[in-house]
């Protein structure tokens, strides 16, 4: 199998929104390890079996659910030797933060490691960095084929959407989980580092993926701005959902 090429990124801070609350918060964060990558259909295939019939060794993974990218990540912890990150309960994935295992990131570290230092919504020309629906393609490009950000990260913007661990929403959308950058048929208003999209656990799309995290933190149920306790405050809704809304289970 290819390696899994990480990128060490320094502690630092990111502001996060919440349009639907109108709110922001700063995230503060300890250093951490993101792939250089999307991970590709090569890597999918050689540790869990699963994805294309001929798995191409630069092109990124996709159609991948959520929960298929939490079992590439254990898959690769026990190849590696490490300590897996996330045990199950039924369909319930618990997120072992002391871990040194492949995980994925957090929306803030996402975000963090995608900015690379910049404030703005793209970290370069868009042109320059991100597959877009401007550059005409069909499906996802070979990883690794724009220019990096500073962190050298490639492709966290346009190419395909990245699956985080956190909760979308979990008031309004239930057990959806958060994708992050943009895809290749997505126009540049949708490519940005501020973007939050979401899906049900597992759904899978032609411009989905994922790239993978490491970093063990000295905590319980929190860690890198997620929160087990947060969650269960943001779920909370007295009454009846508003018309729209995902039912509860």
């Amino acid at each position: 199998m290819q390696d899994i090429e990480l990128a060490r990124i320094r502690a630092g801070a990111v502001t996060l929104h919440d349009a639907r609350r109108n709110e922001r918060r700063e995230v503060l964060l300890q250093e951490f390890e993101i792939g250089v990558y999307a991970v590709t259909q090569e890597q999918l295939s050689a540790l869990i079996g699963e994805g294309e019939e001929h798995p191409h060794p630069r092109r990124p993974a996709v159609d991948v659910t959520w929960q298929r990218a939490i079992r590439f990540c254990n898959a690769a912890s026990e190849w590696e030797g490490l300590d897996p990150a996330y045990s199950f309960e039924g369909e319930d994935v618990i997120w072992h933060v002391d871990a040194d295992g492949y995980r994925l990131p957090t929306e803030a570290e996402w975000e963090h490691a995608c900015r690379a230092g910049s404030s703005g919504p793209h970290y370069g020309l868009l042109k320059d960095v991100a597959w877009t629906a401007a550059d005409g393609a069909h499906a996802p490009r070979d990883v690794g084929g724009k220019m990096p950000n500073l962190f050298g990260l490639f492709d966290t913007l346009g190419n395909v959407w990245e699956w985080c661990w956190d909760l979308l929403d979990p008031a309004r959308y239930g057990d959806y989980r958060v994708f992050r950058g943009g895809g290749f048929a997505d126009e540049a208003w949708n490519v940005r580092a501020s973007v939050r999209r979401g899906g049900a656990p597992r759904m899978h799309h032609d411009d989905l993926g994922f790239r993978v995290a490491r970093g063990g933190f000295d905590a319980v149920n929190e860690a890198q701005g997620w929160s087990e306790a947060a969650d269960r405050e943001r779920a909370a809704v007295a009454g009846p959902l508003p018309t729209g809304w995902t039912p509860r289970r």
